[in-house]
């Protein structure tokens, strides 16, 4: 190999190297016999969630795990692999890939992993069936409204029965 090709493929491992590290969470998928309809349905969906979606191949993808220190990510490279990367949404990605995958039997989840913590398929799943960022914030929101409201009610009962034993 010829030493600008290798210096290439260094400059491909530092690249990835930093995508693995900023990112809060990453999905690898086998999307081996996807159509190429379907294959740009999945990179739209992907691309409007914030997610990246990249086939890199797997000897690059290694080498960039183990600069990361995401060393047990190396098993998940063996046959054709997909990567997505979110740098913001540790949901998203597992989320659309997921929601995908119900209706395109050929995309298979391989792991991945979460805020630097190795994934497992069904952990990925799992995160997958979770509210999305906005959906928490709104459910906490209504946790913390709810204490507020009783006492809100509390006082306006108090002072219904004040009115009545004054009239």
């Amino acid at each position: 190999m010829s030493e600008a090709i290798i210096a290439k493929k260094a400059e491909q491992v530092e690249l990835v190297a930093e995508k693995m590290k900023a990112a809060a969470s990453i999905v690898v998928v086998d999307s081996r016999g996807l159509t190429v309809d379907q294959d740009t349905v999945l990179r739209r969906s992907l691309r409007e969630s914030g997610v990246e979606f990249k086939v890199i191949k797997n000897s690059i993808l290694s080498r960039a795990a183990e600069k990361a220190g995401l060393d047990d990510l190396k098993d998940l490279f063996v046959g054709p692999s997909a990567v997505a990367f979110s740098n913001e949404d540790v949901i998203a990605p597992a989320k659309v890939i997921s929601e995908f995958a119900k209706t395109a039997e050929a995309l298979e989840i391989k792991g991945g992993a979460i805020e630097g913590a190795i994934s497992s398929k069904e952990e990925i799943n799992a995160l997958a069936s979770l509210p999305n960022r906005e959906g928490m914030l709104s459910m906490l929101l209504s946790v913390l409204q709810a204490p507020v409201r009783n006492v809100a009610y509390a006082v306006k009962a108090v002072a219904e029965a004040k009115d009545e034993d004054v009239a």
